[in-house]
């Protein structure tokens, strides 16, 4: 058996785990990364429309700060977040995305003089300042009060990967391709790194590390239609949850975006409508400010999903032999913006549609996008129940997205959580907990663990196919955890979904070839995929309210009085037919914004008992700084600092090298 030793093993090439890892490498520490495909092959190169980061250069975002970006994303949530995760978050993002600028992403920058804009469906001058000229501008997105998400056309992901793997390479940062963990090694209490299976050879290599991170990305592809990539299967995720210690938060809050090209279910940025693309019925009706007259195409994703699908069921779908879709309209924003802030949406619409979107509308429906479940971590990253294991981006539930995404704010969340996690975890290695003593027993134990599962596929009394199970799965997943859930659905997806995992300990791989083995790939995946579509599916149908992108029919409103809690997903026993589910409460008493009205979507709400008494002690709080002369406080803390300080104190939660306060044009006092 072949032993590698690090300090640092990240599972997971794309920008989570490159940012990690560049992090752990600056503070002295080695780290080798294992990722399925090329680096700069990862997922993230699929984000689009942009990053968000409160800078306020442009005339748009003149006055926004972490404060109106803390706001967005508790909205968007609908209240199912931490708050102070949150708070790290926005706190850092502008100093990641000026990182970035540094390492050469050519983010768009702000021209001075009169810029022409579509907003509402309307030609409108916008005129930037000298001041402001040379900055890095930003686009409009749902759900924010400001225009904040910071975009390289419509092409962000990939120019921030390409960069961001320059500089793991720049680090002498090994990556190890075409390399699949198939187990984490650990006793019960602490993680010791994995059994990886070399997808080119076959052979099982054993990697001891102090710390363990899973920076996988999301598990779309447990769904028929999606926007992600053939490799998000979830697998870190899964091998999480198979230690029967760590667990999965959230994990049935999947989100479905709005503007999926149809048939095909491959994405156009929200971008496209941030910059003033419209959505039209089969009528050519702008149908959005019928159901959100102030936001429009612009409310929060799930919402806009929600009501598309709506229209669609009222009969005002555009009938193809495919099914019904509706319009995406970004011909008024002509040849010019479309050719150079858009392109990628161009050549999508050339390649997969066969249609010039300058001069011809695009068929979307909603597909699902992203999960804002995964593994649920602490704020420093690490599982509260496996020491030593850690996990960061859309792999992870941190939790700042709570029950919904805000556009832009995942592909920021990667670069943040890795600069914030990365910290945590040199200090974890530093730390006497950091030290490992692990017996060749127990790496012995794990590793024929999966040599046995590998040759279970050979047992020719099997017979069933993984590849018709992962496609039924599929389809399960697609037509019963949809966008609108209700018990009836729900239950018999479980029953659906427990039948297959049924079967699929009864998968047969004809070839036991040791090299690439596609057949055998997918045995061993869907089985675990399995388990993750029930963990979904179970945790849906178990919480009775509807809070962002989980919306059921029969329990239509949100519940903060019972649901106002984090589902915890494990599996203890391998035999077990569905995961152990516990909840974990949230905090009113600590929360700097109380649950209210989101600002979209419904305002009906059944309240917590103590709802009432946070919102009177944060209005109270911020009366008594109104009243008080800043003069007569600390000259070294400014006015916000010290009302922060008496609403929700975060800064201590910080990295030491990263609580300093960010700088803009007009800075506050």
């Amino acid at each position: 058996m072949k032993i590698i030793q690090t300090d640092t093993l990240i599972l997971g090439g794309g920008l989570a785990g490159l940012r990690t890892a560049i992090g752990v490498k600056r503070r002295g520490f080695d780290v080798i990364i294992l990722s399925l495909v090329p680096a700069k092959r990862s997922h993230s190169a699929a984000a689009q429309g942009g990053m968000q980061a409160s800078l306020g250069n442009s005339v748009k975002g003149k006055g926004d700060n972490e404060t109106l970006h803390f706001a967005d994303t508790v909205k968007g949530s609908d209240w199912g977040a931490d708050q102070d995760v949150i708070r790290m978050f926005v706190d850092t993002a502008p100093k990641a995305v000026r990182e970035l600028a540094a390492w050469g992403v050519p983010w768009n920058r702000i021209q001075q003089g009169d810029h022409q804009s579509v907003i509402d469906g309307k030609q409108v001058t916008l005129t930037e300042s000298a001041q402001s000229h040379g900055l890095l501008t930003a686009r409009n997105f749902g759900g924010t009060q400001k225009w904040r998400t910071c975009y390289v056309s419509d092409g962000t992901g990939h120019s921030m990967l390409y960069n961001m793997s320059n500089q793991a390479i720049a680090h002498d940062i090994p990556v190890h391709e075409r390399m699949e963990a198939m187990s984490l090694i650990h006793d019960g209490q602490r993680c010791y790194g994995a059994i990886v299976r070399n997808l080119m050879t076959g052979e099982l290599i054993a990697y001891v590390a102090k710390s363990t991170c899973i920076a996988t990305g999301g598990f779309g592809r447990l769904f028929r239609s999606t926007t992600n990539a053939v490799i998000n299967e979830g697998m870190g995720a899964a091998l999480a949850l198979e230690t029967g210690i760590a667990e999965l938060g959230n994990m049935e809050a999947v989100q479905f975006h709005p503007t999926a090209i149809f048939p095909a279910g491959i994405l156009v940025t929200e971008g496209c409508r941030g910059d003033g693309g419209l959505l039209l019925d089969a009528k050519l009706h702008r149908f959005m400010p019928d159901y959100e007259p102030e936001k429009k195409e612009l409310a929060s994703r799930d919402v806009v999903s929600r009501w598309m699908e709506t229209h669609i069921a009222k009969g005002f779908g555009v009938k193809s032999r495919f099914g019904d879709h509706l319009w995406l309209d970004i011909r008024l924003l002509g040849k010019t913006h479309i050719d150079t802030h858009l392109r990628e949406v161009k050549e999508i619409c050339r390649h997969f549609l066969g249609i010039d979107p300058v001069k011809d509308l695009i068929p979307v429906r909603p597909a699902q996008h992203y999960s804002m479940g995964g593994v649920r971590t602490n704020f420093t990253g690490q599982s509260p129940t496996l020491a030593g294991m850690f996990s960061m981006g859309e792999a992870a539930c941190w939790d700042m997205h709570g029950f919904n995404r805000l556009g832009g704010n995942s592909v920021a969340e990667t670069v943040v959580s890795g600069m914030i996690v990365s910290e945590y975890i040199a200090d974890f290695i530093e730390s006497p907990e950091g030290d490992i003593a692990v017996s060749s027993a127990l790496i012995e134990q794990f590793h024929k663990k999966e040599e046995n599962l590998l040759a279970s596929f050979s047992n020719k009394t099997h017979s069933e196919n993984p590849f018709m199970l992962m496609r039924e799965m599929q389809e399960v997943m697609t037509v019963y955890v949809a966008i609108f859930r209700d018990e009836s659905r729900l239950q018999q997806g479980v029953d659906k979904l427990l039948a297959l995992r049924k079967r699929a300990e009864k998968i047969y791989v004809a070839s036991n070839a040791k090299g690439a083995n596609p057949a055998l790939v997918a045995a061993y995946r869907v089985q675990r995929m399995l388990k993750l579509a029930l963990c979904v599916t179970y945790g849906a149908l178990q919480r009775r309210e509807s809070r962002g992108a989980h919306s059921r029919q029969d329990y239509p409103l949100r519940d903060d009085k019972n649901w106002l809690k984090r589902t915890l997903a494990t599996w203890p026993n391998e035999q077990d037919n569905l995961p152990t589910l516990n909840y974990e409460s949230l905090n009113i008493s600590k929360m700097e914004m109380a649950p209210g009205w989101r600002g979209y979507g419904t305002k009906d709400r059944i309240d917590h008992p103590d709802t009432l008494l946070r919102q009177a002690q944060v209005e109270q709080i911020h009366q008594q700084f109104a009243k008080n002369d800043p003069s007569d406080k600390d000259e070294n803390t400014t006015a916000s600092t010290r009302l922060q300080e008496a609403l929700m104190p975060y800064k201590h939660l910080l990295p030491p090298s990263l609580q300093g306060d960010n700088e803009r044009l007009t800075q506050e006092k």
